[in-house]
């Protein structure tokens, strides 16, 4: 059976790329088309009009599209998850040097944070950071990391949207003064010398649900085998024997124009310093392993309650229900 699977380049984008490219999907009997997507906004309304039979898709994207609160209303379901986690702040140098932090923990980065921005907001010059799409575990982790430090976002940072491979280019053109983003841009403006990692997201959220394959709801009968491919597709990635191999795959066939090495940091948990040559290392950065793969209800009602909390949504407790029954745990055991 032919499909065609859309995704955003991204470290987190292993499951689905491994599957199409290292003969998981084959060996189910899937002849699976990888299709790269320039946004998550592209890509959410490509799988709503039926351009796509599958994605690697923002969670909380995949529950505000099939509710209706992002893009045409699309008939979904997610029987399993891709990935925990991922994600980190990065902040412009010139923010980090006004900043100072005096320890990396993230509610000293936090509290540092929160006072220039609310003396660039008393001047009139509110900080503006960049975010993926509005309904992203990335915007709820830079709302919640601004609330760490006692600062309110509302009217004192400006969000901007901004895919996720165009945040280290609106880094170096100073649109944006930083950026929550996944691996592996985070690395790759490092390593560019455009700006510090501040905080990771695994740090403001642990297990934060980040990915999930989602497929249309109504277009049920291939679902097991691709569950299955990349199922075995992810246990594969998130063995550290096969992470040299992997970086080199997501380098050249992932549209990750980097080098393979920084991916492959970003694999083995998010190396980074700061100028000061202070290090960082979470072996729990980027999670692909087999117990974050069945889709949870908890999850589900935790975005949904993040929507509530980020002013998206007035009634959490009645879209709570309707996000859970879209992550079918069935469906994956199936699989």
């Amino acid at each position: 059976m032919k499909l065609t699977l859309g995704y955003v380049p991204l470290t987190d984008a292993a499951p689905v790329i491994a599957a199409a490219e290292l003969g998981f999907a084959r060996a189910e009997g899937l002849d699976l088309t990888l299709s790269r997507e320039p946004s998550w906004a592209t890509l959410r309304d490509r799988l709503a009009l039926g351009h796509l039979d599958a994605a690697h898709m923002l969670a909380p994207l995949a529950i505000a599209s099939a509710l209706g609160l992002s893009g045409p209303q699309a008939d979904l379901t997610v029987p399993m998850s891709l990935s925990f986690n991922g994600n980190a702040i990065t902040l412009s140098n010139a923010l980090w040097q006004a900043m100072a932090p005096e320890g990396l923990d993230v509610g000293t980065v936090a509290r540092t944070f929160a006072r220039i921005a609310r003396e660039r907001a008393q001047a009139g010059r509110p900080l503006t950071l960049g975010t993926v799409h509005p309904f992203s575990c990335h915007s709820y982790q830079i709302r919640l990391f601004a609330e760490l430090g006692g600062l309110d976002l509302g009217g004192q940072v400006r969000l901007v949207v901004i895919p996720p491979p165009q945040t280290v280019d609106a880094l170096a053109r100073g649109i944006v003064d930083g950026f929550c983003v996944g691996a592996p841009w985070n690395t790759v403006a490092f390593a560019a010398g455009l700006g510090q990692i501040a905080a990771l997201g695994c740090e403001i959220v642990p297990d934060c649900p980040e990915k999930v394959l989602a497929v249309p709801a109504s277009d049920a009968d291939y679902v097991p085998a691709l569950v299955r491919a990349v199922a075995k597709a992810g246990r594969w990635c998130a063995e550290p024997a096969h992470h040299a191999e992997l970086a080199t795959l997501l380098a050249k066939r992932g549209g990750l124009a980097t080098h393979a090495d920084l991916v492959r940091v970003t694999l083995e948990g998010a190396v980074a310093s700061d100028a000061t040559g202070r290090r960082r290392v979470n072996p729990d950065y980027v999670r692909m392993d087999a117990a974050v793969q069945a889709p949870r209800a908890s999850d589900a009602r935790w975005l949904v309650a993040q929507m509530a909390a980020s002013g998206q949504i007035e009634d959490a407790a009645g879209l709570g229900d309707a996000a859970a029954a879209l992550y079918r745990a069935d469906a994956f055991l199936l699989g």
